[in-house]
C-alpha cells in the first residue's frame, strides 16, 4: 500500500506475491526444497525493512525498480515469504490424504485474506480523510514505523539463528 499507485496494480502486485510464495511453499511441502527456519526468517524480515525504505524513498521523489515495477519485487519477495509459510505450515499440520487441495485452498484464502486487508485498509484512509486532515507526513511515519519494528524482527531471528 505505500509504494503501489492504482488500485489494479495493487490488485496486479497482491497476486504476484500470493503466486510466488505459492510456488515455493509447493516445493517445500512436497520437499522438493527445504530450508530451515532461521535463514529464512531473517530475509524475510529485511524485505519488510526494503519495502518501508522503497516507501520512503518514493515519498522523496525517487523512483526504483520497487515503485516502478512492484508486483516484480512482490514476486521476488513472495519466493521468499513462501518458505516461510512453509514453515508455518507444518507447525499447524496438513491433512496429509489430500496435501494439494489443502495447499490450494491455503493460498487462495492467503490471496483472499490479502485483498481485503487492503480493501479495508484503503477504506480507513478514505473514512479518516473524510474526518480530519491526514498530515501528508503520514505514510513516512507508517513506513518508518513498520521498518522499525521488522529491523527489530530482524535482529531477533538473526540473533536465535547463532544462538
Amino acid at each position: 500500500m505505500l509504494i503501489v499507485r492504482g488500485w489494479r496494480m495493487m490488485v496486479k502486485t497482491i497476486t504476484a506475491f500470493t503466486l510466488a510464495h505459492s510456488i515455493t511453499l509447493t516445493l517445500a511441502t512436497f520437499g522438493l526444497v527445504t530450508l530451515p527456519s532461521g535463514p529464512v526468517e531473517a530475509p524475510i524480515a529485511l524485505s519488510i525493512v526494503l519495502v518501508c525504505v522503497e516507501a520512503v524513498r518514493l515519498r522523496r521523489g525517487e523512483t526504483s525498480l520497487a515503485a516502478d515495477w512492484p508486483w516484480l519485487v512482490a514476486f521476488a519477495f513472495g519466493l521468499l515469504h513462501g518458505f516461510g509459510f512453509a514453515g508455518a505450515l507444518v507447525d499447524l499440520g496438513l491433512p496429509q490424504d489430500d496435501i494439494p487441495l489443502a495447499l490450494l485452498f491455503f493460498n487462495i484464502a492467503v490471496e483472499i485474506g490479502q485483498l481485503l486487508f487492503i480493501a479495508v485498509m484503503l477504506a480507513v484512509v478514505a473514512a479518516s480523510r473524510r474526518i480530519f486532515a491526514v498530515p501528508r507526513q503520514a505514510p513516512v511515519a507508517a513506513a518508518y514505523a513498520f521498518g522499525i519494528v521488522a529491523s527489530f524482527w530482524r535482529v531477533s531471528r538473526l540473533d536465535a539463528m547463532f544462538l
